[in-house]
């Protein structure tokens, strides 16, 4: 990647006897907002701590610009970290919270009260600069420590789940925030949560991780449209898992019979699984359904019903529908080719890559 930033090359972390990243290889290019997005304890914190120095890989290569970093420590690397906590001091106040850094490399006073009021008029906090940080709103002090960590102008931005605390409506609109600021200071974000819906509304590029390992990168519509593996399946967005069989290029068999999709590069009769978004399900008559399901549950959430329903072979169907059915009804499903996604059982990235480029 010729605008690389940040390299990893077949890094590895144990604490112990307990391996925590395994073989982990990546790029992040320059200028992007990535998320590292997987459930608690699957290393992506860990990886933050590696870039930012706080913690050394036990093998394998860190690069910053193409020079490795391993050695390197923390306070000489061009990036700067916003912690879950905050971090911030109490008994400064915000103007001088955000001069901390600068102090310590002993800018001059100019210097640094033209750089911290430009930092706090970029997280909009222009008249903050003489309130205690105990007057702050949660939303106002992680602003506090973004604008701590952008006054020492880094070229990398490492933000470990600093939305964590605040309430829903808060968070929503810190999201917007957060993703604004960082398309107009033009560095790279990279960012850690657990909440899928927070990583596909913020990033131009998401890692899945699970037990150590990424499973699959790319944007989040490929994320979403396209899952390598049942893991991702479900734990991005809701989803249709059924088994199935691949009976030949662009036919999959589930449910008894044959539909036609836009997967090939299987082997003839390979036990499969198939994908379908609840949203992506239209309710139809019974006789023009191309599956037929029985209504177990359905609650009303404002803009539509969540319907939970099963078929004759058992499989759990989730629909996301404006039209209302009722407990116990049979409906018909109808949907397209191109909502059908095929996934291989331990299929690696790698192979699914190479499997899409043969038939592009």
């Amino acid at each position: 990647m010729a605008n690389s930033v940040i390299e990893f090359r077949q890094v590895n972390k144990s604490f112990d006897e307990t391996k925590v990243l395994d073989e982990i290889d990546f790029e992040i290019e320059a200028g992007k907002f990535y998320t590292l997005l997987g459930p608690s304890g699957c290393g992506k914190t860990t990886i933050l701590r590696l870039i930012a120095g706080f913690a050394d890989a036990t093998s394998g290569d860190i690069l910053f610009e193409g020079q490795k970093i391993n050695e390197l420590p923390a306070n000489e690397r061009q990036v700067n970290t916003v912690f879950q906590d905050y971090a911030l001091f109490p008994h400064l106040n915000v103007f001088e919270n955000v001069a901390f850094g600068l102090e310590i490399r002993k800018i001059s006073k100019t210097e640094i009260k033209t750089a911290v009021n430009e930092a706090l008029k970029l997280v909009h906090l222009s008249d903050y600069g003489n309130r205690e940080i105990s007057e702050l709103s949660g939303g106002q002090q992680q602003r506090v420590a973004i604008a701590r960590a952008i006054v020492n102008e880094p070229k990398v931005l490492l933000l470990d789940e600093p939305l964590s605390a605040l309430d829903h409506k808060l968070r929503k609109e810190m999201q917007g925030e957060l993703r604004d600021l960082q398309r107009r200071l033009g560095i790279t974000f990279i960012f850690v949560t657990h909440d899928q819906e927070e990583a596909l509304a913020m990033s131009d590029q998401i890692f899945v991780m699970n037990a150590g390992k990424i499973l699959q990168s790319g944007s989040p519509v490929d994320i979403y449209d396209e899952p390598i593996n049942h893991f991702v399946a479900d734990f991005i967005g809701e989803s249709n898992i059924v088994p199935g069989k691949m009976q030949r290029d662009y036919v999959v068999n589930f449910d008894g019979q044959d539909f036609s999709c836009v997967d090939a590069g299987m082997k003839p009769n390979e036990a499969v699984e198939v994908v379908i978004r609840p949203e992506d399900l239209d309710i139809v008559a019974v006789d023009t359904g191309q599956v037929n399901v029985t209504v177990d549950t359905q609650l009303f959430r404002g803009v539509d019903y969540q319907i939970s329903a099963h078929d004759k072979m058992n499989n759990e169907w989730k629909i996301n529908s404006i039209h209302k059915t009722s407990v116990g009804q049979i409906v018909g499903l109808a949907f397209e080719p191109e909502d059908i996604h095929i996934m291989r059982y331990h299929e690696t990235e790698d192979d699914f890559d190479a499997r899409l480029e043969t038939y592009e």
